[in-house]
């Protein structure tokens, strides 16, 4: 057999439930994504896009005959966004790298707080883009259009947050999950549900490193700071 018709027809069942092998795999590296991403390490991206892909055909069940038959057109169409938004944070953090002083040591990012017109622009999108989603995906026929929207656009703003190493993209991450596990486990996504839960313990935890991350950063410029005027005080 085709080895990818072979990928995208494994299942496996638990409980006499059918879960297909690309939906837990593609979660899989969507979580070691969310974890390189907190250790600031360019892979992240690339292992996110390829998750992206797997679960692009999951989402589009009723396209491509998933167990669940059905269509999330929200949940498909982040697969694309995010595989295009994480072009660009690969981008972004590679080219970090290349401008650091020691690249093999250097981190891609350092963590900040948005600045008041981001956050703005933040709020302003996320109200916009749900709204807007949520008309076009009920046109389409989506299952759970609302909650579909708020998935689609808050996790694109996640993502791009995390390109620039806004530190509030783990907070819009917890919105995401909030949403994404009741509506996953009512359409029958079991491990992409399961997974969501994971991610929510995991996006907690990714906030506090990238907090204390933070405050290292700011205290080791305060403490520069000093220094370089006590040297300059004894000239």
């Amino acid at each position: 057999m085709n080895p990818i018709t072979e990928l995208l027809d494994a299942t496996l069942w638990i409980g006499g439930v059918p879960i297909l092998w690309r939906e837990i795999i593609g979660n899989v590296f969507g979580l070691f994504s969310a974890w390189a991403g907190m250790r600031r390490i360019v892979w992240a991206w690339p292992i996110g896009i390829l998750g992206n892909a797997l679960l692009f055909t999951v989402f589009m069940g009723g396209l491509f005959h998933t167990p669940q038959n059905l269509d999330l057109y929200g949940q498909a169409g982040r697969q694309i966004m995010f595989i295009i938004v994480s072009s660009y944070g690969w981008y972004q953090w590679s080219a970090a790298k290349r401008r650091a002083l020691s690249p093999e040591n250097a981190v891609a990012v350092i963590p900040r707080w948005a600045t008041t017109k981001e956050r703005t622009g933040l709020v302003i999108a996320a109200i916009v883009g749900t709204l807007s989603c949520a008309w076009i995906f009920q046109a389409l026929g989506s299952w759970g259009p609302w909650a579909d929207a708020w998935i689609f656009v808050g996790s694109i703003l996640a993502t791009y947050g995390m390109a620039r190493g806004w530190t509030e993209f783990w907070l819009i991450w917890i919105g995401v999950d909030l949403v994404g596990v009741p509506l996953l486990f009512t359409a029958g996504y079991y491990p992409s549900a399961v997974l969501y839960l994971v991610y929510g313990v995991f996006v907690s935890w990714g906030f506090v490193v990238w907090m204390r991350v933070q405050q290292k950063e700011k205290k080791e410029v305060v403490e520069g700071g000093v220094e370089k005027r006590i040297a300059e005080q004894a000239i």
